[in-house]
């Protein structure tokens, strides 16, 4: 899922990170970082291979289809001509197993009361699935509960579920967290940046572990960051989650979105006003406002079960072979999905993620060309991001190579074709000693660290490295820039607007053989250095003091061998 570039407010410099001490040591010397040569890196590797894997033979890439068998071949024969040894004990796959639920015949969603009565259309109004391998979906006279935010968070002394019994009854939620909308990082949910309580997935979880029998989100396209149209195609047709085992969290019937002026004529029905009860919910001590009306609608789903496929290709290293760096990106994309005004129904995902994916193959090349590094280099081409970054998780749940020896990495998401820049976007900031590696490499082209310009976005824990670094691996998640050498910031924020109103996650994220990639080419020698002073450095960077993800860092450190 792409990293939307939004205009700036203003150019800033990323301030200088904590450089002392190796993983867990407590140490006050400076991290290793060392120079190393540019890489012989191939223009050519990334535009056939983002070609051919957004082509429409591919079929969008939909996980469990004839799009998946054609990738992993690709991917598998790339890997092996680049040098790479198979990752997963002699074979080049991780097998992950999933369910693909696919909703269809939808009833309206209706909500009803003393002297009300009101229906919404599927799709156009609102969108629902069940994470339920349930044949039928029913929500049944829901009592609507307006919930604020969705959050309970005992750290931060805010609970907006507090004296509250879910059991049956639907909760309706506001997208992002409390602190959205204000202009400083200061705040108790860290301000303007989202934390993971504004992320859908925290939402629907949490109201699960309520009771609630449904959730629905309000809509919003400035605090969701993307408009009704992404909502309604990625939450349509199949979707896939991971199979659930025993003793598994609990799920509601029915979680979904409705729009913004949907809400708004329910809480009108409920003689309620939407905007004076969201602005109450902004405070600590929020009330649940039960709306006095019920929700509901009705659905079949198609169920399958199937097995999809990480694809790990690896570099062994020459003096520690057993200490890891790792480059994720993630293969899947859409399928097929709403079709365009011409018909097109397939969402090829060219850039979403076509693009991060020949970036592996181009880094995997370029550092085969140079020989093998004192740490081995591992090469992740993980499924299932666009359903909730299920490959991810799967492979961090499950590792080939211990985490406790895995120093760190890279994740490439999505790379907007453009030319070259003076900045480098970074998603999270500050969050770990790896910023002493990006910094370094970023001064041997002279360019500069941008702070994410829209850190309410949420962006840090919307990629598949947001796996990793829940389990305490140091991860950095780098974007392209927004201060273009032609055309300045205003040249960067229109890339990123037109994409994001016009082809991500829709049909027309085509590959475009007149793509200018010499911006793309700068950033992946950006990414080769920071992949090989990780492999050639001694020091074990960690996250820094205060980071919500060092403790578990420390931990993992203390129980392995590596770190």
């Amino acid at each position: 899922m792409i990293r939307t570039i939004l205009a700036a407010a203003g150019a800033l410099t990323l301030g200088a990170c904590n450089l002392s001490g190796d993983a867990g040591s407590g140490a006050d010397a400076s991290l290793d970082v060392p120079e190393v040569e540019d890489g012989d890196i191939s223009e050519a590797t990334m535009i056939d291979i983002t070609r051919e894997l957004s082509s429409d033979e591919f079929e969008g890439r939909m996980p469990g289809t004839e799009g998946e068998t054609k990738t992993v071949a690709l991917l598998t024969e790339k890997f092996a001509a680049a040098g790479l040894e198979p990752g997963n004990n002699g074979s080049w796959t991780q097998k992950v197993p999933l369910v693909e639920i696919t909703g269809k015949d939808f009833a309206p969603l209706t909500v009803t009361g003393d002297n009300t009565e009101l229906s919404f259309e599927s799709r156009k109004d609102w969108v629902g699935v069940s994470y339920r391998e349930d044949v039928q979906t029913s929500l049944e006279d829901s009592e609507l509960v307006f919930v604020g935010y969705g959050i309970n968070a005992p750290e931060r002394e805010w609970n907006d579920y507090e004296g509250l019994d879910m059991k049956g009854k639907t909760a309706v939620i506001l997208v992002n967290d409390p602190d959205f909308g204000t202009e400083s990082l200061e705040g108790p949910f860290n301000g303007k940046a989202m934390t993971y309580y504004g992320r859908w997935t925290y939402k629907y979880e949490e109201a699960a572990r309520q009771g609630a029998a449904g959730a629905l989100i309000i809509h919003e396209t400035e605090p969701a960051s993307y408009g009704w149209n992404v909502v309604e195609s990625s939450w349509s047709g199949p979707q896939a989650y991971a199979q659930r085992g025993e003793n598994a969290a609990p799920l509601t019937v029915m979680n979904g979105w409705i729009q913004k002026p949907v809400a708004e004529q329910i809480f009108k029905a409920a003689g309620q006003d939407l905007s004076a009860l969201s602005t109450a919910a902004k405070s600590k001590g929020f009330k649940p406002v039960a709306l006095g009306l019920k929700a509901a609608t009705s659905f079949r789903n198609d169920i399958r079960t199937f097995e999809s496929q990480n694809v790990i290709g690896v570099l062994k290293g020459k003096t520690r072979p057993d200490e890891y760096v790792i480059h994720t990106a993630h293969w899947d994309h859409l399928g097929r999905c709403t079709a365009a005004p011409d018909g097109d129904d397939i969402c090829n995902g060219a850039v979403d993620n076509a693009t991060g994916t020949a970036a592996l193959v181009a880094l995997a090349e370029a550092h085969g060309k140079a020989g093998a590094p004192d740490r081995s280099l591992v090469f992740l081409a993980v499924t299932a991001e666009e359903s909730g970054l299920l490959g991810a998780y799967y492979y961090a749940s499950n590792p080939v190579f211990p985490l406790s020896q895995t120093v760190g990495g890279i994740n490439m998401d999505a790379f907007l074709v453009g030319g070259p820049s003076k900045d480098v976007t970074v998603v999270g900031p500050g969050k770990s000693q790896l910023d002493a590696f990006l910094n370094k490499a970023l001064e041997t082209d002279g360019r500069t660290p941008t702070p994410n310009p829209n850190p309410e976005a949420g962006y840090y824990y919307r990629s598949d490295h947001f796996a990793f670094a829940k389990q305490g691996v140091p991860m950095l998640y780098v974007d392209g820039g927004e201060d273009l050498v032609e055309g300045g910031r205003e040249a960067g924020a229109a890339l990123g607007t037109e994409y994001r109103e016009n082809r991500y996650h829709g049909p027309k994220d085509e590959f475009d053989e007149s793509w200018d990639w010499s911006g793309v080419m700068q950033d992946l020698q950006l990414f080769y250095r920071i992949g090989r002073m990780l492999a050639m450095s001694e020091s074990w960077p960690n996250w820094n003091e205060g980071d919500e993800f060092k403790a578990t860092r420390d931990a993992s450190c203390e129980a392995g061998e590596g770190c």
